[in-house]
């Protein structure tokens, strides 16, 4: 018995060695098979984004650094364009009209949309309501908000004239005047995306830990100190998404002024992406806007890393 004792004990020792080898194995396995099903899975939007995003922009930037009117060989003109773009009023007067939309968009879509996430945060029947009315707007595409609103501002038989002429009030040309044709496509943009940020915030309210506000509530805080000290600051990764987001939207700001007003009157409302659009579609100048869609780019990317490093420093102040 003594002598066979010996052999028996690597003969078990073995056979775990050879049983533990072949579960790391069979382990090793399924998560190659994970990892390849997860990659199927990503390769239709990767390949989306490679040839509808990333690609497109990088064509464009090549283009811009050309003399191409879609007809003919492209000619390489170096930096000519982006010269151009610093000599040209008309470039300059159109990116100071889409600063100015995007500095009345951006802060009033998300002060809505903030207020209005905080109202519903409170029990009720009528929530879900409420939701379902302000998010309605978000189902509708922007083109064809854009022409209801058209006919609501007509000046002769518009909705909205016909309204005030109701209650005794005068109208307005809406659209159709200078002073008030940038006001009129900012109520459309902000009708538009107040519901869609407004779930958003919504979420990002209901993320942060019940325990904290009824902590406050009892050592005595009100909702406005409530909502200053805690909903604010732990609600600050959120509201960086919502305002980089707004950000760009608002610079990219082209459907709904196109159908509405076609940049008039008077260029009253003429932005930087009817710009690019005008002289790549009407004057097949593709090399300029191009380049014009380049500095757009880079405004937006800068823009971003500010929204970030801002966001960031707040952070570690707090």
């Amino acid at each position: 018995m003594s002598a066979s004792e010996p052999t028996a004990a690597p003969s078990l020792q073995s056979r775990a060695n050879r049983s533990l080898g072949q579960r790391l194995q069979n382990i090793n396995r399924d998560r190659l098979e994970q990892v390849i099903t997860a990659y199927l899975f990503l390769l239709p939007d990767v390949l989306g984004l490679l040839l509808f995003i990333i690609g497109p922009m990088l064509l464009a930037l090549v283009i811009s650094f050309t003399d191409w009117r879609l007809t003919g060989t492209p000619e390489f003109i170096g930096f000519r364009n982006y010269e151009i773009i610093l000599r040209d009023p008309k470039f300059g007067a159109s990116l100071g009209r889409t600063i100015i939309y995007t500095l009345g968009f951006v802060p009033v879509v998300y002060t809505l949309s903030l207020g209005m996430a905080v109202l519903l945060t409170r029990k009720g029947r009528a929530n879900f309501f409420f939701r379902t009315i302000y998010f309605m707007p978000v189902a509708m595409s922007m083109v064809v908000a854009g022409v209801i609103w058209r006919f609501m501002f007509d000046p002769g038989n518009g909705l909205i004239n016909e309204s005030l002429r109701f209650f005794g009030l005068p109208t307005a040309q809406w659209t159709g005047n200078v002073q008030s044709a940038m006001a009129s496509v900012l109520i459309v943009a902000v009708w538009k995306n107040v519901g869609y940020f407004m779930i958003i915030l919504l979420a990002g309210i209901q993320d942060i830990p019940s325990d904290y506000i009824e902590s406050a509530q009892i050592d005595g805080a009100n909702r406005w100190k409530i909502f200053r000290h805690i909903i604010l600051p732990l609600l600050r990764p959120t509201s960086f998404f919502v305002i980089t987001i707004l950000s760009i939207n608002a610079l990219q700001a082209f459907d709904q002024i196109y159908v509405m007003t076609r940049g008039g009157p008077a260029q009253a409302t003429y932005t930087l992406v009817m710009y690019i659009y005008e002289k790549a579609f009407r004057e097949w100048n593709f090399g300029y806007s191009g380049a014009m869609a380049a500095v757009l780019f880079a405004m937006i990317l800068v823009l971003t890393i500010v929204q970030v490093r801002y966001f960031r420093s707040s952070d570690e102040r707090q």
